[in-house]
């Protein structure tokens, strides 16, 4: 059973601007960074087995992306067109969404870490011990939501994504129901839009700027989008209260 507990945090909340959100990011996601790598590890095992499991192979062809001068249409084609693509995609989904809680749980490690709290292994995995089918039904509900705005000309993401940027930490943090905090992140972020919309760009941007490192620095630069989420929610709602266990 968990306590939500208030006492004098030692940590630092920042200013409500990208700027500030961005740099609180930075300081937290420097703490906890090997806790991210983990999450990354387990979500690339899930999707190697899922690969395994449906046949599909995201990676076959890709070192032929040299021959296309310049003229990628034809990789493309090929990529839509591999055996088991729709299979791996509608699992895909599902895989994301029961992974879920793993967001959570390494934004309540970035919580530690700001509140000076020793963090322990085991913390990465709160999400599966708190409020889990509210996150699984978040996880659900935005999964949806975003993937409709994809297909939309995919640009429409973009737009969206911002208005449920801190939805997982009011989840953690307030024990809401999955509504309760779509409607709270939603409103919170349609006030405040365009810090809320420079802060997922810039975040995003930063989180796949590891692909450009011979790809395996995504592992390292995914996760950051997690802390982005945890430094907004610090900016406009407060330090979270400390969740301790009996």
């Amino acid at each position: 059973m968990s306590d939500f507990n208030e006492f004098d945090q030692q940590g630092f909340a920042p200013d409500r601007n990208t700027g500030s959100i961005i740099s609180h990011a930075f300081e937290m996601y420097k703490g906890v960074i090997l806790y991210g790598v983990v999450a990354m590890i387990i979500y690339l095992l899930a999707d190697f087995l899922l690969q395994s499991i449906t046949g599909f192979n995201s990676w076959s062809g890709f070192g032929d992306y040299r021959d296309f001068d310049g003229d990628y249409s034809e990789y493309y084609r090929g990529y839509w067109n591999k055996p088991g693509l729709s299979l791996y995609y509608s699992f895909s989904s599902v895989v994301g969404i029961l992974l879920s809680p793993l967001y959570v749980g390494l934004i309540y490690i970035a919580n530690k870490f700001n509140t000076k709290v020793p963090v322990e292994f085991s913390d990465l995995f709160i999400g599966y011990r708190q409020n889990l089918g509210n996150i699984l039904l978040y996880s659900l509900i935005t999964n949806i939501i975003l993937w409709i705005s994809f297909i939309m000309c995919v640009i429409p993401v973009f737009f969206v994504y911002p208005l449920f940027l801190i939805g997982y930490p009011i989840l953690l943090f307030e024990n809401l129901s999955a509504v309760e905090a779509l409607s709270k992140t939603f409103n919170i972020a349609k006030e405040n839009y365009g810090v809320f919309l420079g802060v997922a760009i810039l975040g995003g941007l930063i989180s796949i700027a590891g692909i450009f490192l011979c790809c395996i620095g995504i592992i390292f630069s995914a996760p950051f989008i997690m802390i982005v989420m945890y430094s907004t929610y610090c900016a406009y709602l407060g330090k979270p209260r400390q969740i301790t266990y009996k």
